[in-house]
């Protein structure tokens, strides 16, 4: 494999638009894309012809409007490019019109209010930003996706609003501030993405992975991840050939790929792109996550992109590494050699710090399932509590700003490793710090809070217009200083800092102190779900989006139906799961497995002199954990009952959460505790000694 004869293949990208349209045609499309100007239609039929031709030349022989709805994942209909022509042949057409819009049917797509069933008209329309592709003979076409009425059905729609703020914002601020050379600037994304994988014939098995995507009960296995051998180690062969297969695929769809590793616990992976303007890192983390599923069924293996999918070892989350670019090649974020000089990063690291500080309950919201609360403050994953890492210097700038005091230069730090032979490095002026939820590393942040299974435009959609709100409180204050505003952005910046540094952290957010001490410092501390989700439709939140153009206030409350209905119906079919596993799998097993005993001790009794004390002591303790786990899943079924027959969603998610997801953390415990006592022969599933140690 040739990595530059294949990388982007699959992909209508610049270098094939720049070959196959006119000159004229290409400078318009170009245009659009970089200065979000109006695309005629007379472009978009040039656009369409090229695409077509291209597509059809590598195979493709239908288009497809591909979107995001509401549901987390990715959505597609499938149209064929042939027009019959009278004398029975066909002719291979594509048109503007159709390459700018698509009518699906909207009614069956979470709407959460925003559309009766019977009001099924929905429109997709191109987005030229972000290139489109071909997958398994379709040219796909990534797309916004919106109703009837105009309200935003998807995730892609309110993220290239909220691109579009945050632009508008910085490049005021950046004026003001003395760059007037810049036209644009763009939010940059790179999102690292963990996973599990195990073997096929194992997923088949087991009735909650096939369901619910975790697994409701099993038996820690003698060996977990407390030896510390998983992570970064050595490669075996069968994973090793996945992801040889999962970057080319990816290459061929242009999805810069770029590391991938062991992680922590067994049968855990991570791969990480390099980083893509915001809107199109989202689709590709899109594509990234389907194609880690398809190509692993190649290798019998089946993907897990659940947050937990195992009881006792580390879930998986995903990195959103997020920063801002000027269209003159600065990087915003990055604090050059004299961070306390550069006055451009230290405007916008006051603004990120005031976003972070005041919108906190919104970036806990944007990362709010079902899923990522068993990771969330859970010694494995940042804390629920949102607060920001800095590093040793960078807070000493902070601090220095604060108190109006001179902050020197830090000397660079020569690593030296006590062996001639091994070459002396610089070391960063900051470590890292894996529990912080939103830190800072190097010339971005990394928000660290995301669950393996989300959508990244969530978080990036908050993110960009908290910070957007932030500078144009910036633009309209420097913007109204006549003359020399060198004084104004001191104390913009000093009075930002001061006022907002208490979202600053660089300890161990894992500790109980770090908990009392948020605590002090009135930081939000939504524990699940069910805590944060009214923080949504808070006054100031839905002024923040209002303001921005990025959700309408139906659009607001259609998302926060959704998170709720989604919480609900996740736990519904968790809880149904686990009575279906319960009736079906255990309960029988340990039947037999008592029956077993039972005749074991009458045949020794009808020989004298065998002791059967040890057998009737464990028959006795199965018994009596059998008949605990019966009336405990007869009360998971009424308890269902309950919650489902609660009108109001809240109170539903609430009961869910406090009452069902409780039962359901008893069964198992008793379930798993029984497995451990139970011979493989009658345990019904495999084990998680047979899932995690296979390879």
């Amino acid at each position: 494999m040739i990595v530059p004869d294949i990388y982007g293949s699959s992909v209508f990208n610049d270098s094939v638009m720049r070959s196959k349209l006119p000159k004229d045609i290409y400078k318009a499309l170009k245009k659009t894309i970089e200065n979000n100007t109006h695309l005629e239609l007379d472009v978009a039929n040039a656009v369409a012809v090229a695409m077509k031709e291209w597509a059809v030349d590598h195979g493709a022989t239908h288009y497809t409007h591909w979107f995001q709805p509401l549901t987390g994942s990715t959505a597609e209909k499938h149209d064929s490019f042939i027009s019959p022509m009278e004398n029975g042949e066909v002719l291979m057409g594509f048109s503007g019109k159709e390459l700018i819009k698509g009518e699906p049917d909207a009614s069956s797509f979470p709407s959460g209010g925003l559309r009766a069933t019977c009001e099924a008209r929905g429109y997709t329309a191109w987005d030229p930003t972000s290139p489109a592709f071909i997958k398994d003979g379709t040219l796909c076409i990534p797309t916004a996706f919106c109703s009837y009425s105009g309200e935003a059905l998807d995730t892609k729609t309110p993220l290239l609003r909220s691109m579009d703020a945050l632009n508008k914002q910085a490049v005021r601020v950046l004026h003001a501030i003395g760059l007037s050379d810049v036209n644009h600037i763009i939010t940059t994304v790179g999102a690292e993405q963990e996973y599990f994988l195990i073997d096929e014939n194992d997923y088949k098995k087991r009735k909650d992975l096939i369901f619910t995507g975790r697994t409701l009960l099993g038996a820690g296995a003698p060996k977990g991840q407390e030896m510390d051998d998983h992570y970064f180690g050595t490669l075996k062969p069968r994973v090793s050939a996945y992801m040889h297969d999962l970057d080319a695929e990816l290459w061929k769809l242009g999805i810069p790929a770029k590391t991938k590793h062991n992680e922590v616990a067994p049968c855990q992976h991570e791969l990480a792109p390099v980083f893509d303007t915001c809107n199109v890192a989202v689709d590709r983390n899109q594509l990234t996550m389907e194609m880690m599923k398809k190509v692993a069924k190649k290798h019998g293996y089946v993907c897990l992109l659940h947050e937990k999918p195992f009881e006792g070892i580390n879930g998986s989350g995903k990195h959103d590494n997020w920063s801002l670019c000027t269209d003159t090649g600065i990087n915003l974020l990055d604090p050059g050699k004299t961070p306390g000089d550069n006055i451009k990063f230290l405007v916008f690291l006051a603004a990120v710090v005031n976003a972070v500080d005041e919108y906190a309950d919104l970036m806990r919201f944007s990362v709010a399932s079902a899923g990522n609360d068993h990771r969330l403050g859970a010694n494995e994953a940042p804390p629920a509590i949102i607060s920001i890492f800095l590093g040793d210097e960078l807070k000493s700038v902070v601090d220095a700003i604060e108190n109006d005091e001179f902050f020197g230069k830090v000397e660079k730090v020569k690593m030296e490793m006590g062996a001639a032979v091994i070459p002396h490095f610089t070391r960063d002026n900051t470590d890292r710090n894996r529990t912080s939820p939103f830190a800072f590393t190097g010339n971005k942040f990394e928000f660290r809070s995301l669950g393996s299974s989300a959508s990244v435009a969530e978080p990036n959609i908050v993110l960009n217009t908290a910070v957007a709100e932030i500078l144009k409180r910036f633009a309209d204050r420097l913007e109204s200083v006549e003359g020399d505003k060198s004084e104004a952005i001191h104390d913009l910046i000093k009075e930002t800092f001061k006022k907002h540094s208490r979202v600053i952290f660089n300890g161990n957010g894992y500790s109980d102190e770090w908990i009392e001490e948020a605590t002090k410092r009135g930081l939000y501390n939504y524990k699940s779900t069910p805590d944060v989700l009214p923080a949504f439709l808070a006054d100031k939140n839905r002024k923040l989006f209002n303001d921005h153009g990025v959700y309408s206030d139906g659009e607001l409350e259609s998302r926060y139906e959704i998170k709720v209905e989604t919480y609900c119906k996740t736990l519904h079919i968790e809880a149904r799961t686990l009575v279906d596993m319960l009736i079906h799998d255990v309960l029988p097993s340990i039947s037999k497995y008592t029956d077993s005993i039972a005749d074991s001790i009458i045949k020794r009794r009808q020989v004298s002199d065998i002791p059967t004390e040890a057998d009737e002591l464990r028959m006795r303790k199965l018994v009596v954990g059998y008949e605990t786990l019966s009336k405990l899943c007869d009360k998971l079924k009424e308890e269902i009952k309950v919650a489902d027959a609660t009108a109001d969603l809240l109170a539903q998610a609430k009961y869910y959460h406090d009452n069902i997801l409780a039962l359901m953390d008893d069964i198992r415990m008793l379930s798993d505790k029984i497995e451990e006592e139970m011979p493989k022969e009658f345990i019904s599933y495999p084990t998680y000694a047979d899932m995690l140690f296979y390879v």
